[in-house]
């Protein structure tokens, strides 16, 4: 049974940082490109920042380029997500999802709640 379990979400004032992690079981991790994909209330799921499945290569959104880093662990199946400098814009449900290369294969968890307020 294929698993992604997100943690390290909660409340932050803006300007702070939070350091979220997806757990992965169940899959070949490292035959996975890792992305982090948010939705905020009243909006559609956006892509925020990927990985590929060898982590030689990043993607991120321009919302949050130069805040935002993206790391993996392939030996614990863990990619992260690294976000400083926080906004209240980036406030949002926050999902890890895997995509098995040249598959259509893809996996998502059950998302953790990012609110940036003062």
């Amino acid at each position: 049974q294929v698993q992604l379990v997100e943690s390290g979400g909660g409340l932050v004032q803006p300007g702070g940082s939070l350091r979220l992690s997806c757990a992965a079981s169940g899959i070949t991790f490292s035959r996975y490109i890792m992305n982090w994909y948010r939705q905020a209330p009243g909006k559609e799921r956006e892509l925020v920042a990927g990985i590929t499945h060898t982590g030689d290569s990043t993607y991120f959104a321009d919302s949050v380029k130069g805040r935002f880093t993206i790391s993996r662990d392939n030996a614990k199946n863990t990619v992260y997500l690294q976000m400083n400098s926080l906004k209240p814009e980036d406030t949002a449900v926050y999902y890890c999802n895997a995509d098995r290369v040249a598959t259509s294969l893809r996996y998502w968890g059950q998302g953790t709640q990012v609110t940036v307020s003062s």
